[in-house]
């Protein structure tokens, strides 16, 4: 979880990778909870902390959903009905917000496995029943078809959610939301890529879990994708690849007197 800029390069005008352990989707089976790394068990703990925190000023909204994606939101005269969509991992609101207020047909379910995030999403100003369902669901154990219908969703968001969740567990998730998913649905990604600069911070540290995935110091945990892995986990789950592709831009730390590379991995997944 965590905000993308507005603005990004196409992937060949990034400089090499940086040597980084590539994880391939074999190594992330199911395994037993018990065996899971510690910060892995405690995952629902140490969100919850994290947005008792930061509350609903750690992450920005996240406008650029509408000018990426706008097709998937928005309605055409010819719609009998408007459109509906899934939030996994909503946060505090940070893309649902912006997203009804630019769509006002649009029909939202929001969950996260934090309670406190839950409960910011239903304090904030513009939240209203009438146009978002909000509830507390763990999409790598709860059945989503407990408080959303199967095959009434349009379109599920992803937004920095499926990096927090194990790999071990991460076929589960993509399995639960094709549940809910209408034929013809789409799954909208973006999420971290293998290189970023924060991974490459946590290999130094030496905090990493497995494969491309590592704890932060703050006990949540991050998952850091390769296109290979991303496309042959939403296919092994019998979902069609529309587009993939990873950008990447150098920023600049001023205070640091440091450049970085931050990478994000984009992706469009289809129900047949």
């Amino acid at each position: 979880m965590g905000s993308i800029p507005t603005a990004a390069v196409d992937r060949r005008n990034c400089s090499q990778l940086p040597t980084i352990r590539v994880g391939s989707l074999s190594s992330a089976e199911y395994i037993n909870d018990n065996n899971e790394h510690y910060f892995c068990r405690k995952s629902v703990s140490y969100w919850d902390k994290f947005y008792k925190r930061h509350q609903n000023k750690f992450f920005k909204d996240r406008h650029y959903l509408e000018k990426d994606w706008g097709k998937y939101f928005s309605d055409t005269d010819d719609d009998v009905n408007a459109k509906v969509l899934l939030e996994l991992g909503c946060g505090a609101g940070n893309s649902i917000f912006p997203l009804i207020a630019a769509y006002p047909k649009l029909f939202v379910h929001a969950c996260d496995f934090s309670p406190h995030a839950v409960t910011l999403v239903k304090s904030h100003s513009n939240f209203t029943e009438d146009r978002i369902n909000v509830f507390l669901c763990d999409v790598t154990n709860d059945d989503l078809t407990k408080n959303v219908l199967p095959s009434s969703i349009d379109v599920v968001t992803l937004i920095f959610m499926l990096s927090a969740v194990s790999p071990n567990k991460m076929l589960l998730v993509v399995q639960n939301l094709k549940k809910v998913l209408k034929p013809n649905g789409h799954i909208l990604l973006r999420d971290y890529a293998v290189g970023d600069s924060a991974q490459v911070k946590l290999e130094n540290r030496n905090q990493m879990i497995s494969n491309n995935f590592y704890f932060r110091g703050d006990g949540t945990c991050s998952f850091y994708f390769s296109e290979d892995f991303l496309s042959s986990l939403f296919v092994r789950a019998g979902f069609n690849i529309v587009d993939i592709n990873t950008y990447c831009r150098q920023m600049e730390n001023r205070f640091h007197n440091i450049t970085v590379q931050r990478r994000w991995i984009r992706a469009i997944f289809s129900k047949p």
